[in-house]
Order: structure tokens, then sequence, then C-alpha cells
């Protein structure tokens, strides 16, 4: 969970875009947009180690390596993916919860 959060998983739901900015633990994606940049208040403010969970709820989403995301990823629709950001490769790792 997003510290300085309550003790239980936040959500939201955004739209897919070349940037996005997850502010919760769970972001649900909608659109098919690719994302390339993966940005959280958290990274913002200089802090590492955030781990946040993405489902793509309309179809899939495309994950592309031009931004912050290390490996590139299609998204299936309704799978939980969890991103987990590195400060030593300053990117994103992304496991696919299958």
């Amino acid at each position: 969970m997003i510290p300085g959060r309550q003790s239980k998983v936040t959500e939201e739901t955004i739209a897919s875009a070349a940037t996005i900015v997850a502010k919760a633990d769970l972001t649900r994606i909608t659109g098919s947009t690719q994302i390339e940049t993966i940005l959280s208040p958290l990274l913002l403010s200089g802090q590492g180690g955030v781990v946040v969970f993405l489902v793509a709820v309309d179809g899939a989403v495309v994950v592309g390596t031009s931004g912050n995301v290390l490996v590139g990823q299609t998204l299936a629709q309704n799978r939980l993916y969890a991103f987990v950001y590195s400060n030593t490769v300053d990117k994103w790792y992304i496991h696919a919860i299958a």
C-alpha cells in the first residue's frame, strides 16, 4: 500500500495515455492508448520502492519501453499486473500475475 494512506488498498480508474500517473495501489486502466511512462506521486517526491497494480478493463493495453518501463508487456483485459519501481535502474519491473 502507498505509505501515508489508510491500511486498505486504494483504488482508482484512469484513462490510458502515453504517460499515466498511478495515485492508488490498484489502478484500473480504460482505453487502449499505449503506455510508455508510469509516474507516481511517491516517485515525483523522490521516493523509490513503489509497488502499483494495474488492470486493463476495456481490452488489452500495451506498455512500451520508450519511457520508464524496463520490459514491455501487453496487459490482457481483467488481469492483474504488479509494477515495482527500482531506483537503481530508474525503471519499472513488471510481474504478470496469471
